[in-house]
């Protein structure tokens, strides 16, 4: 049976998932704003938390290991970097799988937004877990990466399927989407985007996940080796380009 996905706002502005197994009856929380919310969704939904995958440290994404553990038992699945805040039953980096019953995901070194940052994607469910790497129009901010750093992680998420739905971990995409018709007013299939979003915002609905394919034509992060990107905002190399787009969205 395909793998269930419930996803509930969590917090401010962060989106919760709990990735569920139905033949082997494992879930995992992936990230953990609010372990206490975390908990009664999986309740709700009639399901035990037997792993929590963390993409990295920050408090809104590893900040409820400990609750969900304690209540659970579940085992902990992260970069090194979480150590921070939690216990780590099992340290994952670039190139390691992990498994949910019979479904396997792959390790991507998605680092930029921190230094340790990591994706994962299932590829068999054509779906990648990316936390704050990468938004619906927008990337992360670079708290601690480099340019080329976090250009190379953009490298390898560009290089998923393009059919690959992303699930990004904030409610950013409004927001995103006024830099990204400020960095690219050109872009038509951008102004389409921007109009959608706005219309589902307006009903409350979310714009979370996203489709890579879309992505890459709309959102001007992995733009930055386009050349029109480049003529206008910069760079002889396509890190460089990126820079100045994130210096100015931060910003903007």
């Amino acid at each position: 049976m395909p793998l269930e996905i419930h996803q509930f706002p969590c917090l401010s502005d962060n989106y919760g998932f709990l990735l569920h197994d139905p033949d082997s009856g494992e879930t995992a929380a992936i990230d953990t704003p609010d372990g206490a919310e975390y908990l009664r969704q999986a309740e709700v939904k009639g399901w035990r938390i037997t792993q929590v995958w963390n993409t990295h440290w920050h408090p809104d994404h590893a900040g409820g290991n400990k609750a969900i553990v304690e209540a659970s038992g579940a085992k902990v699945i992260a970069p090194q970097e979480v150590e921070k805040l939690s216990s780590i039953d099992q340290v994952v980096t670039h190139g390691d799988e992990v498994s949910l019953g019979a479904h396997s995901a792959r390790v991507i070194d998605v680092s930029g937004h921190t230094n340790g940052h990591i994706a994962f994607h299932l590829a068999h469910d054509g779906i990648a877990f990316v936390g704050d790497s990468v938004f619906a129009l927008g990337c992360g901010r670079m708290f601690e990466g480099k340019p080329q750093q976090f250009w190379n992680s953009l490298q390898r998420i560009k290089a998923l399927p393009p059919e690959t739905t992303l699930f990004c971990a904030h409610e950013y995409t409004a927001a995103n989407a006024k830099f990204a018709l400020h960095a690219d007013p050109e872009n038509t299939a951008l102004t389409d985007y921007a109009r959608e979003i706005d219309a589902k915002r307006a009903k409350g609905e979310p714009t979370v996940p996203t489709v890579l394919s879309r992505e890459l034509e709309t959102n001007p992060f992995p733009r930055a080796d386009a050349p029109e990107m480049q003529a206008r905002w910069g760079g002889t190399a396509p890190h460089e380009t990126f820079a100045a787009l994130r210096a100015a969205k931060d910003e903007f």
